[in-house]
């Protein structure tokens, strides 16, 4: 099972599960990081610090120790379109 952090720039994946403490889980959730919601990278801070992550139309920067807790389907996505 692959990660967010797996995922290149440009390259999506569907979410499957949170592996992380019940309040930061319930917030990622909140904020639309739900099971079966199709995420993408599309940003990478210099130096490999927080990368930008899309879901249901919004951006979020998460840390890489977040986001290795967050684990996609195996199945391959299409590129997300480039952010304006």
């Amino acid at each position: 099972m692959r990660s967010l952090v797996d995922l290149k720039l440009g390259e999506e994946g569907v979410l499957e599960r949170l592996d992380l403490p019940e309040e930061v889980s319930r917030r990622l959730m909140e904020l639309g990081f739900l099971p079966g919601t199709c995420v993408a990278a599309v940003h990478s801070a210099p130096g490999g610090g927080p990368r930008v992550y899309r879901v249901d139309g919004s951006e979020f920067a998460l840390r890489t120790e977040t986001a290795a807790h967050m684990y996609l389907r195996c199945e391959p996505g299409p590129p997300a379109p480039p952010s304006r």
